[in-house]
């Protein structure tokens, strides 16, 4: 799963895997690196929301199961 984020002219994409909570940057324009912070921070910190509305918008199994 993926999320993207936008701030004025600063864009960028994240991977998330959920089955080990890791966050990796795909791509990024302009991002510095607090922002960059700020974003992964905001994505750790709402991981499991993310997850669970990702997997009921598209599928898959929920981020509680085993």
């Amino acid at each position: 799963m993926h999320v993207h984020a936008r701030k004025a002219e600063t864009q960028c994409k994240f991977w998330l895997n959920a089955d080990i909570y890791e966050i990796e940057e795909a791509w990024s324009y302009n991002l510095t690196p607090r922002l960059r912070r700020e974003v992964r921070k905001i994505i750790f910190d709402h991981f499991e929301l993310i997850a669970e509305e990702w997997r009921r918008r598209f599928g898959g199994r929920s981020i509680t199961e085993k």
